[in-house]
């Protein structure tokens, strides 16, 4: 329970972190002579990825360590949460293609390329696993086979987000320290340092409580009881 704590700390100060400086300094985000509405869009695009992506995929890794009930709830909850950080996750990339310059002149750095490909390794992660665990034509012999494999490319696209983010603060902060005369010892640089701070602690966290030895003890074990109680039957 205490590594659960520490996650929802650590996301707390992550939201609040990226809230502050999306509308504090949200005039960082956009050359002066663009439009309100361009503005919009890109305050629009750290919020959906580290808010609406990040914050609630990690909360979805979490649902099998705090969420009481059965095993199907965990499973319902656990989906419908990556379902929605998905749908962020798509939205937020689209703040991206609606760029007054394009699609491809928002799309030419090592953070949108990452981006863009863990948002459709996250899809094709969802569905294969509601198609895996959810389908009744699939055997149970299948669904242990795909299990681990789903767990690794679910832990390695969380951290993949976790990098992209990173990537971006770092870009972003260069940009304005290089090119609008940003101080690197001023309140927005502290904010998006302490930013990419709380989402490599976020990260930790959230890895450490899904592969905890506790954890798995408990889970195989539900599922050996689970497995036991259908043979029965």
């Amino acid at each position: 329970m205490a590594t659960i704590l520490l996650a929802r700390l650590s996301g707390i100060i992550v939201a609040t972190l990226v809230l502050s400086w999306a509308l504090i300094f949200k005039s960082s985000f956009i050359p002066h002579s663009s439009s309100q509405e361009q503005l919009i869009y890109s305050v629009l695009h750290p919020l959906f990825m580290v808010i609406g992506f990040i914050l609630i995929s990690g909360e979805a890794i979490l649902v099998h360590r705090w969420l009481p009930g059965s095993r199907n709830l965990k499973k319902s909850v656990h989906l419908c949460l990556q379902g929605v950080a998905l749908a962020n996750g798509v939205f937020g990339i689209w703040t991206k293609f609606h760029g007054e310059q394009g699609i491809v002149a928002n799309f030419y750095s090592l953070h949108s390329w990452m981006g863009l490909i863990c948002v459709c390794l996250f899809g094709a992660q969802w569905l294969t696993g509601f198609l895996s665990f959810w389908h009744r034509g699939e055997v149970r012999g299948t669904r242990i086979r795909v299990l681990p494999w789903h767990i690794f490319l679910g832990l390695y696209t969380y951290g993949l987000a976790i990098v992209t983010a990173e990537t971006g603060l770092l870009e972003k902060l260069t940009f304005l320290q290089t090119k609008r005369n940003v101080s690197k010892r001023c309140a927005e640089s502290m904010i998006v340092n302490g930013l990419g701070i709380g989402l490599a602690l976020l990260s930790g966290i959230v890895i450490m409580a899904a592969v905890s030895p506790k954890y798995n003890v408990i889970h195989q074990s539900s599922k050996l009881i689970y497995s036991s109680s259908k043979q029965i039957k």
